[in-house]
Order: structure tokens, then C-alpha cells, then sequence
């Protein structure tokens, strides 16, 4: 009996031993495409991005022997993939001056929040994980991008003109294009409540969300994690302006997108239709429907909050 019991956890070890060795086999390719555009940043600043994004962001990806090794390796590759798709250090110089601050804000929020670098991969990769004096570096460095410069009485002026344009402009907009994810444009947002109010400093632009009927009474009842169905709200972007005393005001209309709750209709995008539209003719963002990870990955570090950014004030 202990002869035949013995024989049969051989026959396993075997057996799994061979199951463990095709596994080697079953590789996701993993490319190394030339850097075009390395990122140049202070050293201090650098040596901390190296060290902890450039393998999953950059095209400098650095695989240690137990990367190599499936089933982990495949989980790895995939962080790679996603990583580059999202940021790639690399191509850098391929930004635009403003989409490169923003990348930068939008990073830096991700660690902030402790959604970057990923739990499972830091876990592993310890030399991945960031120290408070790590982070510390990297906000100073995010924020001494910033400069707001006084804006002329021409600028103001016009940004008067344009705002009032946009307060009393016809509710039914026709000609207004759906986002390629196929969400329409709500004009009637500037008759909902405002929810809350926040600031990009990166690009410094003014927000105010807006919240529909279905959002202000799921806020009065404190039912929002998660959102009840049919909770919309709407965050307008504006220039910052600062006159020469220092009082800052909204200027020109940026964009305003849309976060629309239906666990059902839009399951494959964390249960919101996610919807934008930039400039003041009103133009669709994104080229296709997958526009929308940009959304899911920057909200992200707030899945525990229904992938909400900004909590509400209190009515």
C-alpha cells in the first residue's frame, strides 16, 4: 500500500513537473523597441523614475531571472503592455509640452494615492517601492512646473464674453457629435446642482462638477459607494486666470465630460460610460471607444470610492 501510495505522488510530482516545464514555453512576446525621446528631469528625480516605473514604463524594461519564469512572467508582460500603452518614458519627446505635465500630474496622483506601483508587482520588485522622501521629490518637481502668469484685461475681457456666451447658449445643441463610445452630449447639465468644485494646478484649470437629479438624491440619502443607476455628473473645465492683484477666475472653456452609472450597460468600463468634449465647438474626444482606459486608469486609484474623484459637499 505505501508502495503504491508512493508511486502515485511520484506520478504527480511528474506530472506537474512536465505541466511546469510546457508552461516555459507559452511566452507573451515581451519587444524592445528603440528609446526616441527619453524624459530629462533633474538626476534625483530620474534615478527615482528609473527605479521604479522604467520597467513597466519605458522601453528600457530591465527583466530579473524570476520574471522570466511562468506563470509570473506572464503576468509581468502584461504590465509592461499596459504600462507603455498608458506612459512610456521612451517616447517621451513624442508629448506635446502640455500633455507632458499632464501625464506627469496624472502619474503623480497614481502615487500618491498608493495605486502606483501596482501592490503586486512592488510586492516582488522592492526596489520598486517609493519612499515618503521619494515622493517628496516628485511633487516638487511635479509643482515647480507650474507657473501662473497675471492675465491681461484683453484676456479677461474675452473670457467674459465667452463665459456669458456659454451660460445663456440654447440648451438643444444638434450638431453636436457623440463620443466614438457612443454617449450623447447632454446639454442640459448647466441646470443641474453643483457637487463640488476641484483644481488642476498642472495645467491650472478650474472644475466644477455638476450632479443630476439622481446624483443630489443618492448625495441627501448618503447612498454613494456605489452610485445608484442613473447617476450622472458633469466636470467643466476652465482656464485659471489671475489678475494683477491676485483674485482668480474661470477663463476659457476647456472641455466637459461626463461620468454616466449603469452597472449593466457599461460592465466593461467599471459599470460608467465615460464621455468627453474639448474646446467650445464642442468636439468629441477620443479617436476610438477605447479612449475610455485613459478615464479608468486615471480614476483608478479610487475604485474603493465607485472610481469617484471628488466627494461631494455636504447640502
Amino acid at each position: 500500500m505505501q508502495t503504491t501510495t508512493r508511486k502515485r505522488i511520484l506520478q504527480v510530482i511528474v506530472l506537474l513537473a512536465a505541466v511546469f516545464i510546457l508552461l516555459q514555453f507559452i511566452r507573451p512576446e515581451v519587444p524592445h523597441p528603440p528609446v526616441t525621446g527619453d524624459l530629462q528631469a533633474p538626476p534625483e528625480v530620474k534615478s527615482i523614475l528609473q527605479r521604479a516605473c522604467y520597467d513597466c514604463h519605458s522601453n528600457q524594461t530591465q527583466l530579473r531571472w524570476y520574471d522570466r519564469v511562468a506563470p509570473a512572467y506572464w503576468r509581468v508582460a502584461q504590465h509592461i503592455k499596459d504600462g507603455r500603452k498608458g506612459l512610456n518614458f521612451s517616447e517621451w519627446q513624442s508629448l506635446s509640452p502640455a500633455d507632458q505635465k499632464g501625464k506627469l500630474f496624472e502619474s503623480f496622483n497614481q502615487v500618491q494615492a498608493g495605486a502606483m506601483p501596482l501592490k503586486d508587482y512592488a510586492f516582488v520588485h522592492r526596489d520598486a517601492m517609493l519612499s515618503e522622501n521619494d515622493i517628496a521629490v516628485l511633487k516638487n518637481y511635479v509643482a515647480g512646473m507650474v507657473s501662473i502668469k497675471p492675465a491681461d484685461t484683453a484676456l479677461i475681457n474675452t473670457a467674459d464674453k465667452q463665459y456669458n456666451k456659454w451660460k445663456t447658449a440654447a440648451a438643444a445643441n444638434s450638431k453636436v457629435q457623440p463620443t466614438p463610445n457612443g454617449i450623447d452630449y447632454l446639454p442640459d447639465y448647466k441646470n443641474w446642482q453643483v457637487v463640488s468644485t476641484t483644481h488642476r494646478f498642472d495645467n491650472s484649470t478650474m472644475r466644477v462638477i455638476y450632479g443630476n437629479d439622481v446624483a443630489i438624491k443618492a448625495i441627501q440619502e448618503n447612498h454613494i459607494n456605489p452610485w445608484p443607476n442613473g447617476t450622472i455628473f458633469a466636470k467643466v473645465a476652465w482656464d485659471q486666470l489671475q489678475d494683477a492683484d491676485g483674485n482668480v477666475r474661470t477663463g476659457a472653456f476647456k472641455q466637459v465630460e461626463y461620468m454616466i452609472k449603469d452597472d449593466k450597460k457599461y460592465a466593461d468600463t467599471k459599470g460608467w460610460g465615460w464621455a468627453r468634449w474639448k474646446t467650445p465647438e464642442l468636439k468629441p474626444y477620443g479617436k476610438d471607444k477605447m479612449f475610455t482606459m485613459e478615464c479608468i486608469n486615471c480614476h483608478r486609484p479610487v475604485k474603493d470610492n465607485d472610481f469617484v474623484f471628488t466627494m461631494p459637499v455636504k447640502f
